[in-house]
């Protein structure tokens, strides 16, 4: 039964109501309240090519509080379900290091060897102003080996007229005790600010459709400060610290994340309009810490025994045989308390110049990172890799006409991997290039923008390809030495069109992936998995549609498709999302507005059997679901917005392709699917003053 958190959710209406505050004097460029609609189907705006939203507009179904779930309603993604919260993003069917996560230009890999606690679970997603998408190896800015595309999460510097108060805040209630509270204040004036960021978020175990309960609770709390010194229009020094930390259940897993610890620092100097040719510069430096245990005694009680391992194996061991018991859960669960203690340091920054002349733009830069992993051991903290690269990138945009423009960019980048395990070479480095050339037009007297083009990117096999399977490609276990990096070369296309009452839009891929790393598991003993490298041939799209039937009705529609072909072994590609589509309908008229939402998605055939990524596998072929949730919104005031919705009305019982087989420990078969949530009913208020 829902719990409902009546008494601060009144409190919260009655402050915003009745403060001065909503009516400061500082400036909301970034601060304002968004459409009065409930966000659906996050649309492109400009290019297909790039997504960019705010995080801070109410979306259904509810997002857990996680970054994960927010990118699910931008059409092609989909991710591999955990439990309620932090599951791992998939994008175009492409997983991992793949699809790079940034905050704030930083970086914050997680450190569980299964990822557990996946770089996308640090992340709160309210408490950032912009969610940025570019999408396939269109842009070398944004570091190295990016071939799905670039997932950017950022805050933009408060602006101040004069002295004053400004921010949002947020609450929101619903089914199975959930209960999340945002807020971020900003005190300033035209020579800087102070902004503070703070949430918590709560869930219980939710009920499938059918009323069984779905290990799935967490609580997650995450506090953020930023001090910002602004001179002028034109400089920005700020300074940033931040800390959060957590707890989840996952019924995939046979140990729950009893601590997500995050600890981050950071940097950032811009300059704008310095002259008539170098227009801006640029550069920020990053620190994240993560500090995670996982155990399966503080959210569980321990199983019994199903696989065999014994519990002191499981408390010591480092390799894949950990990681991958955690992820086929079915496989195993263990009869004794055990828990393990690992961190993840990751310091990194970059420098940009913005050059201008004539018809052209140049912007280039340099970046770096260095990443180090250690497991806590009875001895101490012991270290098992370490991760560094430097990186040269640069961008041209060329104006060739007022409707016409070519985008060519190139990057080169050297990495090295020290490997303190007992496995392989103590060291390995390589140099990885990328490069891309784009043309866009946009046609006149309509319109309509078109784009094409092809990128090249080469990507090092990442913490959790190289530490975590139990085998190499060779059959050894000197993985480290023998798995290959991963090449794409794809070409993206796409259009947009901009009517007056019709807006339409589609991106399609063609990709060639020499090397693709696939991971092979025992399908007798899920414990045991191998790394391998295949050439695989993928392609896709996306499009969606908004029409205005009158001037209170809007209909939409978006559609994802993903294929995937392992050409090496003439099968599909593992962990494909099927055929998606949305239609949604809403209605608006003053301060009122109400949405429908369809979402209809195909049953999947095309799998690869105990193949997969580090986290998941295909174990079965899955059926095709429809699932209509519903929502309304009203603005109180044009400083208050109530929203409330039902999703999944019809309290369906359905699973996703991407999934976690449910673990023994909680009564899961072999290889049965962890099922979504049912019938969730929720409400929420968000203020902007």
């Amino acid at each position: 039964m829902m719990k409902t958190h009546l008494k601060p959710l009144v409190s919260l209406i009655l402050l915003a109501i009745t403060s001065p505050a909503v009516v400061a004097a500082g400036s909301h460029d970034t601060m304002n309240m968004p459409d009065d609609a409930v966000m659906i189907v996050t649309s492109p705006v400009s290019s297909p090519l790039e997504v960019v939203t705010s995080p801070k507009t109410p979306r259904q179904p509810v997002p857990a509080s996680d970054g994960s779930d927010y990118l699910k309603t931008i059409p092609g993604f989909s991710q591999i379900r955990n439990g309620g919260t932090n599951g791992d993003p998939v994008f175009r069917g492409m997983f991992g290091s793949r699809l790079r996560i940034l905050t704030n230009n930083g970086e914050m890999p997680g450190a569980c060897p299964a990822r557990m606690d996946a770089p996308s679970s640090y992340i709160s997603p309210e408490s950032f102003d912009l969610l940025t998408l570019i999408k396939g190896p269109e842009s070398v800015l944004w570091g190295p080996g990016n071939s799905a595309g670039t997932v950017r999460f950022d805050r933009e510097p408060p602006r101040f007229d004069k002295a004053g108060i400004q921010g949002t805040a947020s609450l929101l209630t619903a089914s199975n005790q959930r209960w999340d509270s945002n807020a971020d204040v900003s005190l300033g004036s035209e020579d800087g600010y102070l902004r503070l960021i703070g949430n918590k978020s709560h869930s219980g175990d939710y009920e499938d459709g059918n009323g069984n309960r779905v290990a799935s609770k967490w609580d997650k709390w995450n506090a953020d400060v930023a001090l910002g010194w602004t001179p002028n229009k034109d400089t920005l020094l700020e300074l940033t610290a931040g800390k959060g930390n957590g707890e989840a259940r996952y019924a995939g897993r046979s140990m729950d994340g009893s601590q997500f610890r995050r600890d981050s620092l950071g940097a950032r100097f811009e300059m704008s309009n310095i002259g008539e040719v170098f227009n801006k510069f640029e550069s920020s430096v990053y620190y994240n810490y993560a500090n995670h245990i996982m155990d399966n005694y503080t959210l569980r009680s321990p199983g019994t025994m199903s696989s065999g391992m014994s519990g002191g194996h499981m408390a010591s061991s480092m390799g894949m045989d950990m990681g991958s018991s955690m992820d086929m859960g079915s496989s195993m669960s263990m009869n004794m308390p055990m828990a393990m203690q690992l961190d993840r340091r990751t310091v990194g920054g970059r420098m940009m110049g913005t050059w201008l002349w004539s018809d052209y733009e140049l912007r280039s830069g340099i970046d770096g990172q260095q990443s180090t992993h250690r497991s806590k051991q009875d001895a101490g903290w012991k270290q098992d890799a370490r991760f560094q690269d430097a990186g040269l990138f640069s961008e041209l945009t060329w104006n060739a006409t007022d409707n016409n423009k070519v985008i060519g960019g190139a990057r080169l980048d050297r990495t090295r991997v020290n490997n303190d395990t007992d496995v392989g070479a103590s060291v390995r480095s390589k140099t990885l290039p990328a490069g891309f050339v784009r043309y866009e037009q946009t046609l006149s007297g309509v319109p309509v923008m078109l784009y094409a083009g092809v990128g090249y990117t080469e990507r090092f096999p990442d913490y959790w390809e190289l530490f975590s399977p139990t085998y190499g490609p060779d059959g050894t276990k000197n993985v480290f030495d023998k798995l290959k990096t991963e090449k794409t070369t794809q070409l993206d296309i796409g259009a947009q069109y901009s009517g007056e009452r019709l807006n339409s839009w589609v991106s399609a891929y063609l990709g060639r992936v020499n090397d693709f790393i696939l991971f092979r598991y025992d399908p007798n003993n899920a414990r045991v998995s191998q790394a391998d490298n295949v050439d695989a041939t993928i392609m896709g799209g996306e499009m969606g549609m908004s029409y205005a039937l009158t001037e209170s009705w809007k209909a939409d529609a978006s559609l994802a498709y993903a294929w995937g072909q392992n050409t090496s072994d003439h099968q599909p590609l593992p962990q494909i999302a099927p055929l998606e589509t949305r239609f949604g309908l809403t209605w608006e008229r003053g301060d009122w507005s109400s949405t429908g939402l369809l979402r209809l998605v195909s049953s999947q055939h095309r799998v690869a059997l105990n193949e997969g990524n580090v986290v998941g596998k295909d174990f079965d072929k899955s059926s095709g679901f429809a699932i209509f949730s519903a929502n309304a919104a009203y603005r109180l005031s044009k400083a208050i917005r109530l929203s409330a919705g039902v999703d999944n009305l019809l309290n369906k019982t359905y699973s996703e392709h991407l999934n976690l087989a449910g673990n023994s420990s909680f009564g899961y078969s072999s290889n049965t699917p962890v099922n979504e949530p049912g019938r969730t009913v929720w409400g929420k208020v968000n203020v902007t003053f």
